[in-house]
């Protein structure tokens, strides 16, 4: 992920592909043209890195100048395009190749067409690198795309936001949603997850998503997708990954100004796992980690047995029934230990002290996020 100024990008285009992209429009280039020496034009600010790789690479003779117009301002498009730096040389009877770094709306290549009307030149010859065929509403022909993109704002190799990111050899793309902090929160039963997810909502503001609480809120209601997981749920059977990931898909949306998720209960599975990886990707935004409360075993069945005494839940005071509940749990997150520690992004965290202690170690993790 990438940070400039307030903004948040994703990286989207490799110097690699890149670097392909440019070879395939100067071999298609050079094929056209044949013998004749071309003048290549760069649209400056942000061609000066597309035009130097491209000149270096044409196998044949040619000459480079540059033109300047402003077109951006932050990350639109401004309605107002003023020619700066204008042509010097005589360009009558010249192949003129424009090279653009990125075509959207089509405003500076309206310039370009009339800057040249009086230039009386043989051919003018548009070639960009990146092409966003949804903002196009102009009627120029483009003559040659490197890479059509969707309409979203993006930086890098030559292109800018506030003047920063010309510099990277990649090319990153606006994050739809902002920075947030998503926590897949585990902890066996009897560490205390309720009462820290509580504090970590609050302090973080973030959204607690609770699979048992969203599959009880959508059966009691009766949603479509709750009565879906009903009926898989009355014929004993397990309800399929979809229908849970759809559930929690529709509480994000509910929450799309949120700054962060925690997620408990879910995943249960490396499936599941990757099925939450992939919802978080649609969304423009990521798990940031996987956090568990550790706490010894016999530390547990002391805790649920003193809370049996009150809570009146049989599984709380039944200590063959503690301890096989806490053996499942590990069974389960081991395998998801082993999922996030490869992202590095498992944090396993002392749930042993008081309530104040805890919530400190889980504060200290998460704010280093």
């Amino acid at each position: 992920m990438l940070k400039l100024h307030d903004l948040y990008f994703k990286p989207f285009i490799s110097e690699q592909e890149i670097d392909t992209a440019v070879q395939n429009m100067v071999n298609a280039v050079a094929k056209d043209l044949e013998d004749e020496m071309p003048v290549f034009v760069g649209i400056l600010n942000g061609s000066f890195m597309f035009v130097s790789d491209f000149v270096k690479k044409y196998p044949k003779p040619c000459e480079v100048t540059f033109i300047k117009l402003a077109s951006y301002e932050g990350v639109k498009s401004t309605e107002d395009i003023q020619r700066l730096i204008g042509l010097t040389q005589d360009l009558t009877g010249r192949t003129v190749v424009i090279l653009e770094d990125i075509i959207d709306s089509g405003k500076t290549l309206e310039e370009v067409h009339r800057i040249f009307k009086n230039e009386n030149v043989k051919d003018l010859i548009i070639a960009t690198l990146f092409y966003k065929p949804e903002a196009y509403d102009k009627d120029f022909k483009l003559h040659y795309v490197g890479i059509e993109i969707p309409n979203k704002f993006i930086v890098g190799y030559g292109l800018d936001y506030d003047g920063l990111g010309r510099d990277l050899p990649d090319v990153y793309q606006l994050k739809t949603t902002q920075h947030m902090t998503n926590i897949v929160l585990f902890g066996p039963p009897g560490a205390g997850k309720g009462t820290q997810a509580d504090f970590l909502k609050e302090k973080y503001d973030l959204v607690h998503i609770s699979t048992g609480d969203v599959f009880r809120y959508n059966i009691k209601n009766e949603t479509a997708l709750g009565m879906l997981a009903k009926s898989y749920m009355d014929k004993g059977e397990l309800v399929p990954d979809q229908v849970t990931i759809d559930m929690l898909n529709k509480e994000v949306e509910k929450n799309a100004d949120a700054k962060g998720f925690i997620f408990d209960g879910f995943p249960r599975t490396n499936a599941q796992a990757k099925a939450l990886d992939d919802l978080m990707d649609s969304k423009d935004s990521q798990i940031n980690a996987m956090v568990a409360l550790e706490v010894d075993d016999e530390v547990l069945v002391e805790r649920l047995l003193k809370r049996g005494e009150t809570s009146g839940r049989a599984d709380d005071a039944d200590e063959s029934i503690i301890r096989n509940r806490i053996k499942e749990y590990y069974n389960k997150t081991a395998i998801l230990k082993d999922y996030y520690s490869a992202q590095d992004k498992y944090f396993g965290v002392d749930g042993v002290g008081s309530i104040e202690e805890i919530t400190v170690r889980l504060n200290s993790v998460i704010d280093k996020l």
